[in-house]
């Protein structure tokens, strides 16, 4: 059938991976530091993925692809909320490298540790296509800012998102990761997403 769909321009596209997780439908996924729609019964056609792009690499096209496929988008959300998306190992900032493969062409989270457990979907939503660094703040008591600038410094980072809890002592993260970007001297995608102790974003 002809029908509404995403179309990415690769040229345009940084691998930032904002889009692939604006994208509800799980129809986009990074693949070799660029975007790709992989799943394109998956596509809505609604487009939430475009306001996401810091580039404006994705707009709409109609041409010849097959029906959204509501069911078979449920079916993979079951499937993928019951399985790992954690894809690098140490996690925890004090034990993680400054240098390591898996931070070439990363999309790189930085998490206080309760956000895992007091946000539901964490891991289809915010590790999804990452490479994760956790840590509190308050109980670890120091500083992160300084290992965050030299992993940023010395690997193609392509964006940072952060994510907090609403508690006070979860701002020493924010602050740390946003110094970091500034000291690293780059510019690189970010953004920050703060979880309720109910389990809500709140901003």
């Amino acid at each position: 059938m002809v029908r509404k769909i995403i179309k990415i321009d690769e040229e345009k596209c940084n691998g930032c991976g904002i889009c692939a997780n604006a994208c509800h439908e799980g129809a986009i996924d990074i693949v070799d530091g660029k975007a790709k729609l992989m799943r394109e019964h998956f596509c809505d056609g609604l487009g939430d993925c475009l306001p996401a792009c810091p580039t404006g690499a994705i707009t709409f096209e109609e041409r010849e692809a097959p029906e959204y496929d509501e069911a078979a988008v449920m079916k993979a959300k079951q499937n993928k909320n019951i399985h790992s998306q954690l894809s690098n190992w140490p996690v925890q900032i004090k034990l993680a490298p400054i240098q390591a493969p898996y931070f070439h062409n990363a999309n790189l989270l930085i998490a206080a540790d309760c956000t895992a457990y007091a946000y539901a979907n964490f891991h289809q939503e915010f590790i999804r296509n990452k490479v994760t660094l956790i840590g509190c703040p308050k109980l670890d008591s120091i500083d992160y800012s300084e290992k965050f600038t030299e992993i940023i410094r010395n690997n193609d980072i392509k964006s940072v998102t952060i994510v907090r809890m609403e508690v006070p002592c979860c701002g020493g993260l924010e602050m740390a990761a946003k110094r970091a970007l500034q000291d690293s001297g780059k510019f690189i995608p970010w953004q920050v997403f703060t979880i309720s102790i109910d389990g809500n974003i709140i901003e």
